[in-house]
């Protein structure tokens, strides 16, 4: 006889909080990753994210197989691909779809960072594309969004 009763299922409010938890730190993870490429030294601006973001691409490419074209035009649209998905996350803007993108991002960074043997990046990486596959599995309990996708 089994002695330990079987586990009762998380209520709606319960994965509605997961949801919600989940949704608050990638979209602000995602953000603050887009607004940390146009600092350096203290300072953001234009000109530091095209100066970073142009070394990012040289760096790439010296240390891979990528050409430089192809590292450049990822590069500089990068910071701002990420910023709109945060937002969107943030806000709650076609929320499904705003996760894929930035699961598709994720990959796309990880690819670069696989190509230059960058293990613990590609590690980090892995992690948050984990947490996205799980906010995925419960976006169906999405109730706090601006713009909710038609399948919730």
């Amino acid at each position: 006889m089994n002695e330990n009763p079987a586990p009762k299922p998380a209520s709606p409010c319960e994965l509605t909080a997961a949801f919600l938890l989940l949704r608050l730190f990638i979209g602000l993870r995602t953000l603050l990753a887009g607004i940390e490429k146009f600092e350096s030294g203290g300072t953001y601006s234009f000109a530091n994210y095209y100066k970073n973001m142009g070394r990012m691409a040289q760096g790439i490419t010296s240390a891979s197989f990528m050409p430089l074209w192809m590292t450049r035009t990822f590069a500089h649209s990068i910071g701002y691909v990420l910023i709109v998905l945060g937002l969107a996350l943030l806000l709650g803007l076609k929320t499904r779809a705003t996760f894929v993108l930035v699961g598709l991002t994720y990959v796309g960074l990880s690819f670069g960072l696989m190509a230059v043997q960058d293990s613990e990046g590609v590690a980090w990486l892995a992690t948050y594309v984990g947490l996205i596959v799980g906010a995925l599995c419960l976006v169906r309990h999405n109730r706090f969004a601006l713009w909710s996708d038609s399948n919730d």
